[in-house]
């Protein structure tokens, strides 16, 4: 137990023995057994295969051997732990007050909303904004455009701010306490997009230790999991420009709003690199449906 690499091996070992649930940024024991002793050691999860037999000074094996028990026996998620996680290529800092990213709308947005954003957009909202990344990624990847960013929580908006500064993005994302769309009055967006809370109170009883870590108020959303975004889409028309686009990821609850709106079509999107649960809906959609959506809250 002296290299890295018997760090790694000792802690993919204890991952799988004491059946630690994944699905914080990685998607198996040696990713997150390399996340966890690289970036505990300020090292590149890249780095040369050589370098994994160097030898760990006893300050850092104490270090390591910690943070491992933190993530086995608390089932504190790694980007708590470390403060850090990855989004679009992009490091954010995070803790207990934010989820951690892990949207697939990531792909989305570096695939620029491509093929039904018809313009480039000038004036994007990102809902729920959490600890910001959409809405950096957004702004990363749109440099011409100036983003809104709202939540209902000012733990949140605490996190985001420190990621919009860290991305040296105060001049083009602005950060707002709002529930939902109530201190917009008369903004109109060519892009809105939103990761609201989507899960329904079964799998809300039934989920792993790990996602208990994270803030209630970004994970649950009623019976259904449609609370927050029933919401969206009764008001979405009132705030979009006339080629707008709403995008907003529902996951596990994308059968409930189906079944809640079967004449809506809802464009689902495929992601080549996995995730499920995003929808598409163009402003003439929004507006098409919007008396619907407004009585179903």
């Amino acid at each position: 137990m002296s290299t890295i690499r018997d760090w790694m091996r000792f802690c993919v070992t204890c991952f799988r023995g004491c059946d630690v649930h994944l699905g914080h940024g990685t998607s198996d024991p040696f990713a997150e057994a390399s996340a966890l002793v690289m970036q505990t050691l300020n090292l590149e999860w890249s780095a040369d295969d050589q370098i994994l037999d160097a030898v760990l000074l006893p300050s850092e094996r104490r270090q390591v051997a910690e943070l491992l028990r933190r993530r086995v026996n608390e089932r504190t998620p790694l980007a708590y732990l470390l403060n850090l996680a990855y989004f679009c290529g992009m490091p954010f800092y995070v803790d207990e007050r934010v989820l951690v990213p892990r949207s697939p709308i990531a792909e989305l947005i570096e695939d620029r909303f491509l093929p039904w954003l018809k313009d480039e957009p000038l004036r994007i909202l990102d809902l729920c904004t959490g600890s910001g990344c959409i809405a950096i990624a957004c702004a990363k990847e749109f440099p011409d455009a100036f983003v809104d960013a709202t939540d209902i929580s000012l733990d949140a908006l605490s996190v985001a701010a420190v990621n919009v500064e860290h991305h040296e993005l105060q001049h083009r994302v602005s950060l707002l306490e709002s529930d939902v769309f109530s201190k917009l009055p008369g903004q109109r967006y060519d892009l809105i997009v939103s990761n609201p809370p989507y899960v329904d109170a079964e799998d809300m009883a039934d989920l792993p230790e790990e996602f208990l870590r994270e803030p209630e108020l970004g994970l649950a959303s009623g019976p259904d999991g449609l609370d927050v975004t029933k919401r969206i889409l009764a008001e979405a028309a009132d705030y979009l420009t006339d080629d707008g686009v709403l995008v907003i990821e529902v996951g596990n609850s994308q059968w409930a709003l189906q079944q809640t709106f079967p004449d809506v079509p809802f464009v689902w999107v495929e992601f080549e690199r996995g995730g499920s649960g995003v929808f598409v809906l163009t402003a003439d959609l929004c507006r098409e449906h919007q008396a619907l959506f407004e009585s179903s809250i």
